[in-house]
C-alpha cells in the first residue's frame, strides 16, 4: 500500500515546506498530494514565515513525479507556468479501502460528490461529516500548521511543529 504525505496552503513558505519534506523522508512516503494555494499568500493572509515562492516551486520541481496536486484559489495561471507539475482542479483517489475525492475547498457548495471529501482552503483541521480538511501548513487559523499521513489503513492529521495528533480516520 503506498504511502502518501498530504499538505495543503503552502502559500509560498519554504520554511513549512521544508518542514513537510522532513515528514515525506521520515514515514518513506511514495507521493505527496497538495491540496492547493502552493506560491501566493493571497490578498487577505499575511506573508507566511518563510516566505520564499521560487525556493518552493524549484524545490517541488525536484519532486515533480511525486506530486499530485490539486488547484487552489490562490493558484494562478502565473504559478502554473513555473510549476513542472499540473495542478487538477479535483482528483479521485482511494487511500485505504475508502474513496476521497481530493479538493481545494473553495466551492465546497458546488461539489457533486456523494462520498468522503479531502480539502483545506479552511486553514483549520476538522471533519465535518464526510468532509475532511486539512489545515494549512504555513498560515493556521487554529493554532496547527499541519500535515497528513496515509499509510497502514489510517489517516492521520498532525501538527507540524510538535508532531501532536489532531484526528486519524480509519480506511478499512
Amino acid at each position: 500500500m503506498k504511502k502518501y504525505l498530504i499538505i495543503t496552503d503552502i502559500h509560498g513558505s519554504y520554511k513549512y515546506l521544508e518542514m513537510a519534506l522532513v515528514k515525506f523522508e521520515q514515514y518513506k512516503c511514495d507521493k505527496i498530494l497538495i491540496l492547493g494555494d502552493i506560491l501566493y499568500h493571497g490578498p487577505r493572509n499575511d506573508l507566511p514565515e518563510g516566505y520564499e515562492p521560487k525556493k518552493v516551486f524549484a524545490k517541488l520541481n525536484e519532486l515533480k513525479d511525486k506530486i499530485l496536486a490539486i488547484h487552489g484559489n490562490c493558484d494562478a495561471e502565473i504559478d502554473e507556468m513555473v510549476l513542472d507539475f499540473p495542478l487538477f482542479p479535483e482528483a479521485i483517489i482511494t487511500l485505504g479501502n475508502k474513496e476521497f475525492l481530493l479538493t481545494h475547498g473553495d466551492h465546497l457548495d458546488e461539489v457533486e460528490y456523494a462520498g468522503n471529501i479531502l480539502c483545506g482552503h479552511h486553514h483549520k483541521s476538522v471533519i465535518e461529516d464526510d468532509i475532511y480538511y486539512l489545515g494549512s501548513t504555513s498560515i493556521p487559523k487554529d493554532g496547527h500548521h499541519a500535515y497528513m499521513i496515509a499509510k497502514d489503513f489510517a489517516l492521520s492529521c498532525f501538527d507540524l511543529m510538535d508532531d501532536t495528533l489532531l484526528y486519524q480516520v480509519d480506511l478499512k
